[in-house]
């Protein structure tokens, strides 16, 4: 504050310095609304984007379609298929002829969590009123749509409000985090600290880590099955003969449902596997395939050549990652005692396992009747062994690590 000098004549006729504040304005004492108002814009931005980019091609499919409104077909119901499929990435299940389908396309769920990071780091304050007003926006924009397509109905029309929450609360609070101004994580987190010890949270970003470094691995695995099974699906496209927008249409309706492909991959390292279909199996130690839909991306579904000696041992790399998240947690620890490193094993452990049965369970649903029903892979089963084995990983880290690398004299 600005202080100016002046002087002022006392009851003694004494003149002595006094001083004077200066009239300097005040800042805004109200500035929740505005960036409330922000996160609203941001949101309203993420919605209208993710959702453009999945109901123009299906208006495209529907002028490139030899139908017209005279077969039943309109504006209207590309739409409306459109507002469907995009539902589904925020996890609200449709019925669509008599179909329930529940399975979560992650790739238009990765498409609605970037564009609520990218408008969030663009239009969004970097405050708690901008990001609770932006996830309350994305939530009720997300009912709407799915009240208004009529995709989702009855109980189903309650995941809307959830799954919005859940897809633009992540995306906008990525964004706003991201700002230069946006506060440090681990100051975000300090109030934890009476509940959670930080050697538990460490424990947690060990597991992070090793889900991580998995899904890596399964990515990698996946490329190597689409390469391998490039002419199977070849021939299925060609026998779809789709034309051109046909097949520019397909093959982003393909990528798409291309990380649920990666999420059974993770299912297939951990050892359980994955079905596409009731009654088939994708295992290390072997393939029992049905019928499948003319799908190009299922041609690269692996089969019996991918069962092998080397198969089996797949899931050592599962092991391999705890061990890389072990070494993680004993390098930042300090004086750790036996007891920190079973806290922060366990906390590992319990957290790579949680997060890779969420992926899994969403990752999996229906996507017709009968037989296509069953789609994915067994969400407890994989998260348990998940756990299991990173687990045992780091252990064996950690082991390693206090027995081999302490001081003599401890």
């Amino acid at each position: 504050m600005e202080i100016m000098s002046a002087t002022s004549r006392t009851a003694s006729g004494d003149r002595r310095p006094r001083t004077v504040e200066a009239d300097v304005p005040s800042p805004p004492r109200f500035r929740a609304p505005r960036h409330g108002m922000s996160g609203v814009v941001a949101a309203l931005q993420a919605l209208t984007l993710s959702l453009a980019v999945v109901i123009l091609p299906a208006i495209t499919a529907f002028l490139a379609s030899s139908g017209g409104p005279g077969d039943g077909t309109g504006w209207g119901r590309s739409v409306s298929v459109g507002a469907g499929f995009w539902l589904l990435g925020h996890g609200a299940p449709i019925t669509a002829g008599g179909t329930h389908i529940t399975l979560v396309p992650l790739g238009l769920t990765a498409l609605a969590v970037f564009t609520g990071f990218a408008s969030a780091r663009r239009s969004a304050h970097t405050s708690l009123a901008a990001w609770v007003a932006g996830t309350v926006t994305y939530a009720l924009a997300t009912t709407a749509i799915a009240w208004l397509s009529g995709s989702a109905t009855g109980w189903d029309l309650l995941a809307a409000p959830l799954g919005g929450a859940v897809v633009g609360g992540i995306g906008l609070g990525l964004g706003i985090l991201a700002r230069p101004d946006a506060p440090r994580v681990g100051d975000l987190t300090a109030w934890l600290d009476p509940y959670v010890p930080p050697v538990a949270r460490l424990g947690m970003r060990g597991g992070a880590l090793a889900v991580a470094l998995v899904v890596a691995s399964a990515s990698v695995l996946v490329g190597a099955w689409v390469l391998a099974g490039r002419a199977t699906s070849g021939d299925i496209a060609a026998g779809l003969a789709p034309g051109i927008a046909g097949s520019v249409i397909l093959g982003l309706a393909q990528l798409t449902v291309l990380l649920n492909l990666v999420v059974w991959a993770v299912a297939w390292l951990v050892g359980p596997g994955f079905a596409v279909g009731e009654g088939s199996s994708f295992t290390v130690t072997g393939a029992q395939s049905g019928p499948l839909p003319s799908v190009p991306l299922l041609g690269a579904l692996p089969g019996d050549d991918w069962a092998n000696a080397v198969s089996v041992g797949a899931p050592v790399v599962v092991v391999l990652a705890g061990v890389v998240a072990g070494v993680f947690v004993w390098r930042r620890l300090d004086g750790a005692t036996w007891l920190d490193l079973s806290v922060a094993a366990l906390a590992l452990a319990l957290t790579a396992g949680l997060l890779v049965a969420v992926l899994v369970a969403v990752a999996s649903g229906a996507v017709g009747p009968g037989r296509l029903s069953t789609v994915g892979a067994d969400s407890a089963l994989t998260g348990l062994l998940t756990a299991a084995e990173i687990g045992g990983g780091a252990v064996l880290a950690l082991l390693w690590c206090r027995l081999g690398l302490r001081h003599p004299t401890d």
